[in-house]
């Protein structure tokens, strides 16, 4: 079966749980922005956890379905429509033969996913079908969706849940504010104590300068040490010779504005990284929109890997509730 494409959304690409193994070699992990969401949606409609799904950023595309199927539309808030009559999120929706999915304006985060009984179908390219616009790898010709598309869609490997229905309990929420948790370094002694102060205490809000290669925010800026730059350096204060990045990183250029590099981010750079997002965290993130308050919390490495079991836990806890 597959989707033919009437209307692409404003950057609908494919993505998975990501291209693993290459980022020594520039190339990003990629994947889902809000894995966790995406991964919920794959649950519903009875697919492996890694199956493709379609994610849509802001504006959802039109498509029609040539086969009967089942979705479920899981992450930010949106209007979900089929063949124009409303229908719920985080539910599995059957569809049949010709029937037309649409939807509204987002009410909330940034992006949603739509997963398809059998997950989307387009080669697998390094491990993975995301799309990688930036290199034009993976997901349908390396690029998002265009109007007159057809996207395949695979067999169904295993049974459909009893439930079908998400529980309000594994749903994540969209708010207006949130705490993301960061561990400090690799270079935060380069801030004064006022900088380390203003980016544990200061107010930050997401810029609309935020894709899926890294978020920009705006605040109340750092301050770093003076120093004489080594040679090979840049003349801005943050600048280092060059470094690998992690997953997360939080740069502050000019010592004004931090962006946290996720999931389509170079690899590495001159820029210092004063701070890492926990891995549990990074979802959360992704659903921030613009203007998003953001208050950065500092907590230990030990911290940090008991949170990413937590995560584990609560998604295997959301798979359960739906046998």
């Amino acid at each position: 079966m597959a989707f033919d494409i009437k209307n692409p959304g404003l950057a609908t690409t494919v993505q998975d749980q990501g291209r693993v193994g290459y980022y020594n070699v520039g190339i990003p992990q990629g994947g889902s922005m809000d894995q966790y969401s995406a991964e919920l949606g794959n649950a519903l409609v009875g697919n492996q956890p890694g199956d493709a799904v379609l994610e849509c950023t802001y504006l959802g595309p039109v498509l029609v379905t040539d086969s009967d199927t089942s979705i479920a539309i899981t992450g930010a808030p949106v209007e979900v429509k089929v063949n124009g009559e409303a229908k719920p999120q985080w539910t599995r929706l059957d569809l049949s033969a010709g029937d037309e999915l649409s939807f509204g304006v987002i009410q909330g985060g940034t992006r949603f996913y739509i997963a398809v009984r059998g997950g989307i179908d387009v080669p697998v390219v390094l491990g993975s079908r995301s799309t990688y616009t930036l290199g034009g790898i993976g997901g349908l010709n390396g690029r998002k969706l265009e109007t007159g598309d057809v996207v395949p869609v695979g067999s169904p490997q295993g049974d459909v849940p009893t439930a079908r229905v998400m529980p309000e309990t594994f749903r994540p929420s969209f708010a207006k504010e949130q705490s993301v948790r960061i561990v400090m370094g690799l270079y935060d002694h380069r801030l004064t104590e006022t900088g380390k102060d203003n980016l544990l205490n200061g107010e930050w809000k997401v810029t609309p300068v935020a894709d899926r290669m890294g978020l920009r925010y705006s605040g109340p800026g750092v301050e770093w040490k003076e120093r004489e730059q080594p040679f090979g350096a840049g003349s801005d204060p943050s600048n280092i010779v060059d470094a690998g990045y992690a997953v997360g990183s939080i740069q502050i250029p000019g010592g004004t504005q931090p962006i946290i590099l996720h999931r389509d981010a170079v690899s590495g750079g001159g820029y210092a990284m004063v701070a890492t997002v926990i891995s549990a965290d990074m979802d959360l993130v992704a659903r921030a929109a613009p203007g998003t308050v953001t208050r950065f919390v500092a907590v230990s490495q030990d911290e940090a890997i008991v949170a990413r079991k937590e995560r584990a836990e609560l998604t295997s806890k959301a798979w359960e509730a739906l046998a």
